[in-house]
């Protein structure tokens, strides 16, 4: 058999495959997700996230050290509010003494070159456990975009390098965006949750952070996960309003929305590897199904292979080791 193109001599051996791969991962593709609650000392283990943790500010640090090391340059901050502190304003959101607020200083002061994003949204600090203020059962979007602009504002004194709005509410990038520059605030990056649909993959997340919605879903302003033009309407949107960064959310049921947004925008696109995501490779390893390591690596070089620039993971310290 005499053939003039033989595909399998550019796969035959591991240094070949090397030389020729597309997609290649690196350090610098990771964005690590910190959870972090009150106390000192304090490392809290997720139940629903195996090897994931909720620490407290000095442990948060320590960790944030370690990222840096490993070559790891940006964290994404999302803060678990004492019950107490929580109301329907959410008005603990921009307490410029805040958890999330003295986070982002200690982080900033012990690891000056990290780029420090935080989450945006008012589910955490919510008595309902919903993005926005609630009025008769519904979600208002005007009056949560004015307490999103206090949120970001305040991230921003505290030294957020980006502040990333996950809420999904009409016209808040726009709205970030000014309340930022009026403020002085004009280094201030948004990266925008542009493309986040109403997903059963949150679960683990909202149990990290006891921010499930205390009645009804999240449907009414997250995407329904049925439409596809209608995330590049949204991202293109966001693009308009002074998004600096756009983000698909969540990640592997939604590859087709990635490569979608990659080839509509000339700004960089993120996309998040979501906490269910992660709780289902860590329980399908622990069974035995499949192989933690490789499944880690096939799964983020798809998200990049998608069109992610860069990638949100919980696998980030494991990803990393594994590349190395």
């Amino acid at each position: 058999m005499i053939l003039t193109r033989r595909n399998r001599i550019l796969r035959q051996s591991p240094a070949i495959r090397s030389l020729v791969a597309e997609t290649v991962l690196t350090p610098a593709d990771f964005i690590a997700p910190l959870f972090i609650e009150e106390g000192s000392h304090t490392e809290t283990p997720i139940p629903s996230m195996p090897g994931y943790y909720r620490r407290s500010v000095d442990l948060t640090v320590k960790e944030a050290k370690e990222l840096w090391e490993m070559g790891i340059r940006c964290v994404l901050l999302f803060i678990k509010c004492k019950d107490e502190l929580k109301d329907n304003t959410g008005r603990e959101a921009w307490n410029k003494d805040g958890l999330m607020q003295r986070s982002v200083k200690a982080i900033k002061d012990a690891v000056p070159g990290m780029l420090v994003m935080t989450d945006v949204a008012l589910d955490p600090y919510s008595s309902y456990g919903h993005d926005g203020i609630v009025k008769d059962g519904e979600i208002l979007n005007d009056e949560t975009v004015e307490a999103l602009v206090k949120m970001s504002i305040s991230h921003a004194a505290a030294g957020a390098d980006f502040v990333a709005p996950s809420d999904m509410m009409d016209g808040r990038i726009g709205a970030l965006r000014l309340g930022l520059e009026e403020n002085g605030y004009t280094k201030t990056g948004i990266m925008s949750y542009s493309a986040k649909y109403a997903s059963c993959f949150y679960g683990p997340f909202r149990d990290a952070l006891d921010s499930a919605p205390g009645f009804g879903d999240k449907k009414t302003y997250q995407m329904d996960f049925a439409n596809r033009t209608e995330a590049i309407r949204e991202t293109l949107m966001d693009v308009e309003e002074g998004a600096d960064i756009v983000m698909v959310k969540p990640a592997l049921a939604y590859l087709d929305i990635i490569r979608e947004i990659k080839n509509a925008v000339d700004i960089p696109v993120s996309a998040y590897q979501v906490s269910g995501e992660y709780a289902m490779i860590k329980a399908a390893a622990q069974n035995g199904w499949l192989t933690e390591d490789k499944a880690i690596v096939e799964t983020l070089t798809a998200i990049k292979r998608a069109g992610a620039d860069m990638i949100a993971t919980y696998f980030a310290k494991e990803a990393v080791k594994l590349l190395g």
